[in-house]
C-alpha cells in the first residue's frame, strides 16, 4: 500500500501543475518516473490480486515489449523485437502525417496493456486517468494522434499475445498427485493448496527455442537410505534451520530468507480463520532491482524501457523453463519428508510454496534476471536493494547483480522449503538461460557502447 500512495502521490503532484500547462503546445514529455509509475502500479495490483510467479512474470513481458517496440521505431540505437522473440511480426508503422510522440504512445501502450492482463482494473485506471488528463492539457493534438497509435499497436500485441496457449492451459486438467511414490510432490500445509500451473511448459516461449532447452541435470536420486546423497541434502536443510532459528533475530541467514521470500501464496491462520499474506512474485523482486539500477544511472526513458523489456524477458522464459522440469521431475518438498521421518514438529522458517521442488523458481528467475541486468548496467554494478522496504523488510545491499542472485537461490535453504541441488541447479540453469537472452536479442545497434 505504500507504494500505492508513493505513486498517486506522484500523479497528483503532476496535476497541481495543471494550471501551467494549459496553454502549452509543444511536445509531450514523458519522464522515465511515470514508466516507473505504471510498472510499480501492476506490481502492487498483482500483490492484490495474487498473481502466482509465472503468470506475473507473463503480466510483466507483453506490456514492456509493447513499449519497447513503439520506442524501437523512432530511436536509432535500439533494434525492433519483432524477427527476434518468438512469432512477434512488426508492428504498424507510426504514420508520419500525423503528430504521434512515440515515448508517449509508448507509455500509453504499456499501461493499456498492463490494464488488460491484470484483474483490479479500477486501481490501474486512476493512475491512466490522472496521466491522461495532464497529456491532454499540455498538447490535445499530440495526445489524441499518441494515443490511436499506442491503441493499434496493443491491439497487434494482443493478437500475438493471444497465441501463446495462456488461454488453452485455463482449461487443462488439474494437477493429480502420485501417492503411491513416496518422492512425488505433495501438497503442504498449512492450506495444502493444489499443484499451480502444472501446464506452464506448454507457454509459448519468447526467446528460447523451447521449454526443455535448458533442462538441467537431474536431482540426486530419492532415497531414505541415510548414506545417500539425497537423505544427506534432506538432513542439511533439517540441521541449518534448527540452527540459524536457533540464534533468533541475530541469524543473518534468516534475515536473508525473509528478504527474498516472495511467496504470494503465504497462509496464517488464526483460530478457525484462514487468511493470505500479500507478498511480491520473485520476477516482481526482479523487476523492482531493475528499477533501483535504472534511477541509480539516471536513465532517460528509452533505456529504462530497454531495461524493463529484456529482463522480464528473461525472467519469463526462465519461469517456462523452471516449471518444465517441475513438473518433469515432481520432487517431494523437505517438509513433507522432515515431518514423516525426522521430525514431525518440524515447520520451515518459510512457507512452502504450492508446487514441487526441483528445481528452485527463485534461483532460476534469479539467475537469468541478474544476466540480463548485468549486461545491461555492468558486472560490477553495486546497489542498495529497497525493494522489500513496502513489506516491512530492511534494505539489504549488494556489490553486483550476481552477487544478489546467488543470495536469492541460497535463501531457499536457509528457509527450509528447498535441497541444495535445486539451489544451486537452479542458479546455473537461470544464468544459462540468461546468458542465451542475451546473446540471441540484439536490441542496441551498438552493443559495446555502454547503456547510459
Amino acid at each position: 500500500m505504500k507504494k500505492l500512495v508513493v505513486i498517486l502521490c506522484l500523479c497528483f503532484a503532476v496535476l497541481s501543475c495543471k494550471e501551467d500547462v494549459k496553454t502549452a503546445k509543444g511536445p509531450i514529455v514523458v519522464s522515465p518516473d511515470q514508466l516507473h509509475a505504471s510498472v510499480d502500479m501492476v506490481t502492487e495490483i498483482m500483490i492484490h490480486d495474487i498473481f502466482s510467479p509465472p503468470v506475473a512474470s507473463r503480466v510483466f513481458a507483453y506490456p514492456n515489449i509493447a513499449a519497447y517496440e513503439i520506442m524501437a521505431q523512432t530511436n536509432p540505437d535500439y533494434r525492433p523485437l519483432s524477427g527476434q522473440v518468438t512469432d512477434l511480426e512488426t508492428i504498424p508503422t507510426i504514420d508520419s502525417t500525423k503528430q504521434v510522440n512515440s515515448q508517449l504512445a509508448a507509455l500509453m501502450a504499456h499501461m493499456h496493456l498492463s490494464k488488460t492482463l491484470i484483474f483490479s482494473e479500477d486501481k490501474f485506471e486512476v493512475l491512466e486517468d490522472s496521466l491522461y488528463g495532464v497529456w491532454k492539457n499540455q498538447n490535445l493534438e499530440e495526445f489524441e494522434a499518441s494515443k490511436d497509435y499506442a491503441m493499434q499497436v496493443a491491439e497487434h500485441i494482443k493478437a500475438w499475445m493471444a497465441k501463446d496457449n495462456y488461454a488453452q492451459t485455463r482449461t487443462m486438467p488439474k494437477f493429480t498427485v502420485d501417492t503411491d511414490d513416496p518422492s512425488r510432490w505433495q501438497p503442504t500445509p498449512p492450506a495444502y493448496i493444489e499443484g499451480i500451473e502444472p501446464h506452464w511448459n506448454k507457454i509459448r516461449p519468447f526467446a528460447i527455442d523451447s521449454a526443455a532447452q535448458f533442462k538441467p541435470v537431474p536431482p540426486p536420486p530419492f532415497s531414505m537410505e541415510k548414506n545417500s546423497p539425497f537423505y544427506k541434502e534432506l538432513v542439511e536443510v533439517y540441521d541449518i534451520s534448527n540452527k540459524i532459528t536457533a540464534q533468533g533475530d541475530s541469524s543473518e541467514e534468516v534475515a536473508i530468507a525473509k528478504f527474498w521470500d516472495c511467496n504470494p501464496y503465504v497462509s496464517v491462520t488464526r483460530g478457525h480463520l484462514m487468511f493470505a499474506t500479500k507478498k511480491i512474485s520473485p520476477g516482481a523482486h526482479w523487476i523492482g532491482i531493475a528499477k533501483i539500477a535504472a534511477k541509480k544511472t539516471n536513465s532517460d526513458f528509452d533505456t529504462t524501457l530497454f531495461a524493463y523489456t529484456k529482463t522480464s524477458i528473461a525472467i519469463a522464459d526462465a519461469f517456462i523453463s523452471c516449471w518444465d522440469e517441475k513438473y518433469r521431475s515432481n520432487l517431494i518438498r523437505p517438509e513433507t519428508l522432515i515431518n514423516q521421518h525426522i521430525d514431525e514438529d518440524w515447520t520451515p522458517i518459510l512457507q512452502t510454496p504450492p508446487f514441487p521442488e526441483y528445481s528452485s523458481g527463485h534461483s532460476v528467475a534469479s539467475g537469468a534476471a541478474s544476466t540480463a541486468l548485468t549486461d545491461i548496467f555492468g558486472p560490477d554494478f553495486a546497489f542498495d536493494d529497497d525493494t522489500e522496504v513496502a513489506y516491512g523488510l530492511p534494505v539489504r545491499s549488494f556489490d553486483s547483480f550476481e552477487q544478489a542472485a546467488d543470495e536469492a537461490a541460497i535463501s531457499r535453504m536457509y528457509g527450509g522449503i528447498h535441497y541444495r541441488a535445486a539451489v544451486e541447479v537452479g542458479v546455473t540453469q537461470g544464468r544459462d538461460l540468461g546468458t542465451y537472452v542475451v546473446n540471441k536479442l540484439q536490441m542496441k545497434t551498438n552493443p559495446d557502447l555502454a547503456s547510459n
